[in-house]
């Protein structure tokens, strides 16, 4: 009998939102459910590629725009591999960040239209689900380290959240916002409910491709 594949979970939203102590929960709680699931995140700052980008988000180095914004997505098309093997045996992926925030982070500074910032990552494994953890910039700004990167400002995060709202409409996506205000584990039941449709709907569909 053919492996049953795991899904491609994805959470999404503004810094300070929540996202990783969300996907580390949801991890734990597949696992002790008896289910293989595996957390990643996005950059993933430990392959060359994301020990560049590391530096450029701790304000260390400059970069040019266009070319941050194809790092962002070589770092992703470099993961591919793993992330389908994984998939394959039936593990379940919960996604710290994916191609979305690529999209509206560089979408929100001058002169970047989404169209152009969503082509390199046209052909990423598509998520089965991706969860927004939706939270007012200026509430994230109020949460512990914001600031401590370059993209913490609340004015930036404003114009990033709009560039999410505008991605949102793509109902070739499974988005399911959640409200990030609510309690830790308010939110996490929700995260809970809604990957566990998404882990079963998975199981017998193959790999998509994202944005074909």
């Amino acid at each position: 009998m053919a492996c049953k594949r795991g899904a491609l979970i994805v959470l999404e939203g503004v810094d300070r939102a929540g996202k990783t102590t969300q996907c580390t929960k949801l991890v734990e709680a597949l696992q002790d459910g008896g289910r293989a699931a595996h957390m990643m995140r996005f950059p993933d700052r430990l392959t060359t590629i994301g020990q560049l980008i590391s530096s450029y988000l701790e304000n260390k180095s400059d970069l040019e725009d266009h070319s941050v914004h194809l790092l962002f997505s070589a770092n992703r098309w470099e993961l591919v591999p793993l992330m389908k093997k994984k998939l394959e045996e039936g593990t379940t992926l919960i996604v710290d960040r994916y191609a979305f925030s690529g999209v509206a982070f560089t979408s929100a500074k001058p002169g970047f239209s989404i169209n152009w910032c969503k082509a390199p990552d046209v052909g990423l494994p598509k998520p089965d689900l991706v969860l927004f953890l939706q939270l007012n910039p200026s509430a994230a700004a109020q949460r512990g380290q914001f600031g401590s990167e370059r993209y913490e400002t609340s004015s930036f995060q404003q114009r990033v959240e709009g560039r999410f709202e505008e991605l949102m409409a793509d109902t070739t996506v499974n988005w399911q916002v959640i409200d990030a205000s609510q309690s830790i584990d308010e939110v996490h039941e929700n995260i809970k409910r809604l990957s566990m449709n998404a882990l079963t709907a998975a199981e017998d569909r193959p790999i998509g491709e994202l944005w074909k």
